[in-house]
């Protein structure tokens, strides 16, 4: 009879190593190493028993344990799919997961593939039931030990928050962080001030967000401030002196940069309803004709409105309306849609800065005029007309308009348009100064 004993099965065993925080990671012998010689001398004592270290290593430096989303652990799991790892050995069982959900679904992957996990200071087998309850145990207080730590962080926020201590994360525009603590920066203030003090006049963050955005105005990221970010600086109680936690304000050490009066006046002006103060804003736009547009018999033509609803039309009407003149001409209209007049009359204003004629004609004036622009700068100006038309504010397209239009007349047939063709070097002009100083920049 044969007695030479069986030969011992071969056990590839894989260690497993994290670390929550970066911190101690560039040291030359760090935790990841501590665990991982632990784990190998343990390893080396069960070397009867057949078990052998695999090549590959599965560390994670600087990941929490209450995720699962590890690359070390995700390319551990796939190793153990594959078939390639018999046992996983961490240093404790925390380590691998502090969340007794997500260990579930790691044992049952361990299950699957008949791989058995070791703990090196925690000794238990997971191939067994009480291997089973002991894991569950300690890891129902690991995970109590995780939320407790939550809980102590959350307490001292708030503590810290009610003393108005500033806890970092999101530096606000007008603020600098030093010594852990909110400061003024000087420039950015006077930025944050402006925005205020500009919305009380404006009273539009739709309004302002654009004027902000030709001006160039960014955030501390760099961004483009738009109207989200602006209704964020407008709410944040930071600019009032104030810490926040959890919706209530304490408080703050740091220097408020809007006063009380200020604070008061814009918030006023939020608590209306944003359909009413869009209206308003509508309301205080200039009218583009204003002393432009008069009938074909010499009568002049006022801007006018009405409200329905909440919804507001405005119109051109004749003087002879509002005096009660009959009117000379019949056939003249005596009340225009203003939309439909204005419209009209930008229209024909894009259409003539599109005229080779007026190019040819703004070249020579301004040349006469002794400014240097290269022709193809002041026909790029010519052509991107309607793109800059857009961008500007009711007021200046106002000015605009009383520059190059002499006079709108209303007639039975339609509208007549002269306009001041001469008018357009002198707007020219305006657009291409800018061009000349950055480039000179």
């Amino acid at each position: 009879m044969d007695q030479r004993p069986n030969p011992v099965r071969r056990q590839r065993c894989a260690i497993y190593t994290r670390k929550s925080s970066e911190e101690g990671l560039e040291q030359e012998f760090n935790s990841l190493h501590a665990q991982r010689e632990a784990c190998e001398a343990y390893i080396a004592s069960q070397r009867s028993e057949g078990w052998v270290l695999v090549r590959d290593q599965y560390d994670d430096g600087g990941i929490s344990g209450g995720t699962l989303e590890r690359p070390g652990l995700k390319q551990l799991l796939a190793d153990i799919e594959d078939g390639l790892i018999d046992v996983v050995v961490v240093y404790k069982i925390d380590r691998l997961s502090r969340s007794l959900m997500d260990f579930s679904k790691l044992v049952e992957v361990f299950d699957r593939n008949g791989v058995t996990f070791v703990s090196v200071t925690q000794s238990f087998n997971t191939t067994t039931s009480m291997g089973r309850l002991t894991l569950n145990i300690l890891l129902s207080f690991a995970q109590f030990e995780r939320e407790v730590t939550a809980e102590r962080i959350r307490d001292k926020v708030r503590a810290s928050r009610m003393k108005g201590m500033w806890m970092g994360g999101y530096v606000p525009l007008g603020y600098d962080v030093k010594d852990r603590k909110l400061v003024v920066n000087e420039d950015e203030a006077a930025t944050v001030r402006g925005i205020f003090e500009r919305f009380v006049e404006v009273g539009s963050a739709t309004v302002l967000a654009r004027e902000l955005r030709r001006k160039g105005l960014r955030n501390k990221q760099g961004t483009l401030v738009d109207k989200g970010y602006l209704y964020r600086v407008l709410m944040n109680r930071v600019y009032r002196g104030e810490a926040v936690h959890k919706g209530k304000a304490y408080p703050g050490e740091h220097q408020a940069i809007i006063d009380e009066q200020l604070w008061d006046q814009v918030h006023a002006i939020l608590r209306q309803n944003p359909r009413k103060r869009a209206n308003n804003t509508r309301a205080q736009a200039p009218a583009l004709l204003k002393g432009l547009i008069f009938t074909a018999t010499g009568s002049a033509m006022t801007p006018s409105s009405t409200k329905k609803g909440a919804r507001r039309y405005r119109y051109y009407v004749s003087m002879d309306v509002i005096k009660n003149r009959e009117p000379s001409d019949e056939g003249i209209p005596r009340r225009l849609p203003a939309d439909l007049v204005e419209a009209a009359v930008v229209t024909e204003l894009r259409r003539v800065m599109r005229a080779p004629s007026i190019t040819a004609q703004v070249i020579a004036h301004l040349a006469r005029e002794g400014h240097v622009f290269a022709e193809a700068d002041v026909i790029s100006a010519l052509q991107t007309f309607d793109d800059v038309w857009a961008q500007l504010f009711p007021a200046e397209q106002t000015r605009i308009v009383q520059l190059l239009v002499r006079r709108v007349t209303v007639t039975s047939e339609g509208l007549v348009i002269d306009v001041r063709t001469d008018g357009v070097s002198g707007v020219m002009r305006d657009m291409m100064a800018p061009r000349k100083k950055v480039a000179a920049e």
